[in-house]
């Protein structure tokens, strides 16, 4: 076991005891009062990209600046391997870990609390339980979701009945449990939304590991893949070599199929075209910048995405207010990695500001993603980008590329590549 890793114990007691850790926790935090001595930069997210942040602020500062994180979250809890999960090779324990370590390591001021408003004029955050100034502030949000087409998946009820599992969590436990309680025979059905959104390869993946699963457990049941795109959007031969060979007869995929309608109860979607009826139905909605983004009025992109200055992660709508992660509008995957890759630049940007300096003139920073197909055996696809200056874009160098095949030593660098970045984001 990992030793950032939750025990079972404390994930259990985390999880069936929400209400009261939350309370506990409202209980021992208060706001923080500024000491007028250091900058302060207030991070809002405590994922990948925004635990990052905080850590690399504190590290190339010399702790000169002060630096807070406002998470509502308990525990971090890694959406890559997730999949897994549904593949019955990981549990939720598995990915779910503290924060104490790099709170503790770098002197994080921590909050668990959730952001109501921001006033950037008076650069002034509004929480549940009060409020606090910043220098400059650092959004990490990550993705929400639009229901605009189909509003009836916005009740949690609904969300019960047919989970996303696209962030996980209690979703991703609930879709598990469907797909291990799906009669012998059954039909799941999975929409995939048209890019961009998080994780380009994270549905087909899916797919991969649902087939994985089932291939084990309920080898007459049948996966219907709705894939908006008009194609598979990574690792394309990859993926269609892997489903025509391990799982045979087993995965119908049809693109060009956006979901416009959906019975609940029924479990029935519809298509422009067909009509389908699931045992298990999983949506994965259209994504969008996380809300706190949208409601400052810097998803300006499509009125979805965050448009950034790519040296300092700065919005192009507000002054000292940079945007990391999921919530950046690029031409790049949406990735966990992608994600600790821009919040180190932006870091340094920030560092580089409060020194007088100017930041890196033309960043470089690299991206990989697995895939696993099997409990054991998975794939890659590898890129370096650079700030092109001209063009004002991270734009993709020579090299890179993909696995030839999926396999198990790619299964073992898989696993080693999440205990590392791990390592890297909560120590």
């Amino acid at each position: 076991m990992s030793h950032l890793e939750l025990s079972r114990r404390d994930f259990i007691k985390l999880m069936g005891a929400t209400s009261l850790l939350a309370s506990l926790n409202g209980c021992s935090h208060s706001l923080i009062r500024s000491s007028g001595k250091s900058p302060r930069v207030v991070v809002i997210g405590g994922g990948y990209a925004g635990a990052t942040v905080a850590k690399y602020l504190r590290i190339w500062s010399n702790t000169g600046i002060e630096t807070v994180v406002i998470e509502p979250k308990p525990y971090f809890i890694s959406c890559p391997l997730s999949n897994l999960v549904l593949g019955g090779s990981k549990t939720l324990e598995n990915l779910s870990f503290s924060y104490d370590a790099v709170k503790r390591n770098h002197g994080i001021q921590w909050i668990k609390d959730s952001v109501t408003a921001v006033d950037s004029e008076s650069k002034k955050i509004i929480t549940e339980r009060g409020e606090l100034h910043y220098d400059k502030l650092v959004l990490a949000p990550g993705v929400d979701f639009i229901y605009d087409e189909l509003p009836m998946l916005q009740d949690e009820s609904a969300q019960q009945s047919i989970p996303h599992a696209w962030k996980a969590g209690p979703q991703t436990v609930n879709l598990q449990h469907q797909l291990n309680d799906m009669p012998t025979g059954g039909v799941f059905v999975m929409s995939i939304p048209k890019a961009p959104y998080r994780c380009p390869p994270g549905p087909y993946e899916r797919v991969c590991q649902v087939a994985f699963y089932l291939k084990q457990h309920n080898p007459t049941a049948k996966i219907i893949v709705l894939d908006a795109n008009p194609d598979i959007v990574s690792k394309k031969g990859l993926f269609l070599k892997v489903w025509s060979e391990m799982y045979a007869g087993m995965i119908d995929y049809r693109p060009n199929s956006s979901v416009v309608d959906l019975d609940v109860s029924e479990k029935k979607v519809a298509t422009e075209f067909e009509e389908v009826s699931a045992d298990v139905l999983n949506i994965i909605p259209p994504q969008k910048a996380g809300r706190v983004a949208e409601d400052l009025g810097i998803a300006n992109i499509d009125q979805r995405w965050c448009e950034v200055d790519f040296r300092t992660y700065e919005s192009k709508i507000l002054p000292d207010v940079h945007v990391v992660g999921d919530s950046v509008s690029a031409g790049w995957p949406k990735s966990a990695h992608m994600a600790t890759s821009k919040a180190r630049v932006c870091a340094s940007a920030i560092v580089a500001e409060f020194g007088g300096v100017d930041p890196d003139p033309m960043p470089v920073f690299a991206n990989t993603c697995y895939s696993f197909v099997s409990d054991s055996m998975a794939m890659h696809v590898a890129h370096v980008y650079r700030y092109d200056p001209r063009k004002q874009i991270m734009l993709p160098a020579e090299g890179g590329g993909v696995s030839d095949e999926p396999s198990a030593q790619e299964g073992a660098y898989a696993f080693d590549w999440a205990r590392n970045i791990w390592s890297d984001v909560l120590t």
